[in-house]
């Protein structure tokens, strides 16, 4: 089912795909009148600012990166599907149908092909966020009157599986209605197979999913209730850049929403939305190599999973080059969800670099920014309720990823990040701290961004090791995590500048200004422990201004 908010121009989904969309999901028409955005601006400065990392003296295509998409069908492949041509743009490295090969000219899709267009489109005004990584389409075929989350579940992991087990992020732009759930009273609050799927996914293979993530009244919002993912919301241009929310966004607490059906949000105070891309207005190509214009969070969150890729050949070719801070923990999707979390753009910088050189200031409905929000005035909420915490942008991600690691056994560089692990509270190694080297401008803002895991397990009745139909997964819980800015020369959290102490997310989110120029820490302490594994990992990401 594509999002709800995606609108589509010149051609409509198949027959067998169209009865099956719930009737709000395609939206209405765009207006011929409008001007026609090519991809290459979502992808261009305008958007996330990834084409810039094609060119010297980047050379990031994802380049040998696997990387994944799930739909109900698949894009066309070239040598089996009679659509698709020798110069088709789109060049998948393999379709699939649930845990098996796809068969010819079988659930070939518009929707789909468009979503890969995002990521792999080589067309040269046209061109993917990652032209050149492999990627492997799953489809799950026609959807039944039933839940189909057993065969989404499987196909996620055929997805998964491929490439010997390395695809690095794994897309999905579609999702489940509540009312198909088989759960008595079904809500958002992680539990639907199809939800622990993805997070018991996550952690043992390894890739990180990307949600296209709206939520609201009568849509399709499972798996938008995922832990261990990143759920994205979608923005339209203003002014020559995609700057603000795009008004078809139900965000995490939709304000404006269908009447009739119930509400549909996250169980709770946690929040669905972790990043905003472009979305809207977009040039996408059609599996006959066809160009129509559409809209909608389906085609923002191939914007993310594209740029996992682009950051992924960077921690494969540092790691291969020998960096001595750049170890295979880079490769983790933890990492990766805190480097794009924690390098999006929430307000522009004027030059001084004070805000971080951040490229534009992204506005919600309301055109609020991000300070202007209650997660900007709460501790105990990382994330805007419509913005995540603000607007992907790849190049960005790339200045916050190549630094390297830093540990909390030395002083950190203002920018970096790391890949660590916390005993359990009632041992004595419960906190890292993350001293700066150098010490901070007054002034100047923060960003710092920790992230962890929900445990979900397997429960494998046949022992195999994989997801089978009939099985099902338990929720073991998610620790608490918390997060402190605190000043260098004390260990009281009473103390601190600010933090974020969330009870209820895997996402801990600062971003501060700086009172006054000295030297201050990071400290990550594990406040409360609910599940029984050994450790807790987590990623850390940062980005602050060192005074001159």
């Amino acid at each position: 089912m594509a999002k709800q908010g995606d609108m589509t121009q010149n051609r409509g989904p198949q027959p067998w795909l169209k009865a099956l969309l719930w009737v709000g999901g395609m939206g209405s028409l765009l207006p011929l009148s409008l001007p026609v955005l090519a991809l290459s601006e979502s992808v261009g400065p305008q958007g996330i600012d990834a084409r810039r990392l094609h060119v010297a003296p980047y050379y990031l295509t994802g380049d040998k990166i696997a990387i994944g998409q799930v739909e109900i069908g698949r894009p066309s492949q070239f040598g089996i599907d009679k659509v698709a041509t020798e110069t088709l743009p789109i060049s998948v490295r393999r379709v699939l149908l649930l845990d098996g090969l796809a068969n010819a000219n079988e659930y070939v899709d518009g929707h789909a092909s468009n979503v890969a267009s995002v990521m792999i489109s080589q067309d040269k005004q046209r061109t993917g966020v990652a032209p050149e990584a492999l990627l492997y389409s799953g489809a799950i075929g026609p959807l039944g009157s039933t839940s189909a989350q057993p065969e989404e579940c499987l196909a996620a992991q055929a997805v998964a599986l491929q490439n010997g087990g390395d695809v690095r992020a794994i897309n999905f732009s579609f999702g489940e209605p509540l009312t198909r759930d088989p759960r008595s009273n079904p809500v958002l609050d992680g539990n639907a197979l199809l939800t622990q799927c993805i997070d018991w996914s996550s952690r043992v293979h390894g890739a990180l999913y990307v949600i296209a993530g709206n939520q609201g009244r009568g849509g399709i919002p499972i798996p938008t209730d995922n832990f261990n993912g990143i759920n994205v919301a979608y923005s339209r241009q203003g002014n020559g850049e995609f700057n603000r929310l795009d008004a078809s966004n139900l965000g995490s607490e939709p304000a404006a929403v269908r009447q009739g059906a119930p509400v549909e949000t996250n169980v709770g105070p946690r929040r669905s939305i972790s990043l905003v891309a472009p979305g809207s207005s977009i040039e996408l190509i059609d599996p006959d190599g066809r160009v129509r214009t559409s809209s909608g969070s389906s085609f923002a969150s191939p914007h993310v999973a594209g740029t996992i890729a682009l950051m992924q050949q960077l921690v494969d070719r540092q790691f291969r080059a020998g960096m001595a801070n750049m170890p295979l923990e880079g490769r983790h999707p933890m990492v990766m969800k805190a480097v794009l979390l924690n390098s999006a753009d929430k307000l522009k910088d004027s030059g001084d670099g004070l805000r971080l050189g951040m490229t534009r200031t992204l506005l919600d409905n309301a055109s609020r920014s991000w300070v202007e929000s209650d997660a900007y005035r709460d501790r105990k909420i990382p994330l805007h309720k419509d913005l995540g915490t603000g607007h992907l942008n790849a190049y960005r991600a790339y200045q916050q990823i190549s630094p390297g690691a830093f540990g909390p056994d030395q002083t950190v560089p203002a920018i970096g990040w790391n890949f660590a692990a916390l005993t359990p509270p009632t041992a004595s190694a419960m906190a890292h701290d993350y001293e700066f080297a150098d010490p901070l401008q007054g002034g100047s803002y923060i960003a710092a961004t920790l992230a962890w895991e929900r445990v979900v397990a397997l429960t494998d009745t046949n022992g195999n090791g994989i997801y089978d139909r009939g099985e099902s997964f338990s929720d073991r819980g998610l620790n608490n995590l918390n997060l402190y800015l605190m000043p260098a020369d004390t260990d009281d959290i009473t103390q601190s500048v600010w933090s974020s102490v969330s009870e209820v997310d895997s996402v801990e989110h600062i971003f501060y200004q700086i009172p006054e120029t000295g030297r201050y820490k990071l400290r990550v302490i594990y406040q409360q422990q609910v599940h029984n594994e050994p450790t807790q990992p987590y990623a850390l990401a940062w980005w602050s201004v060192p005074a001159p």
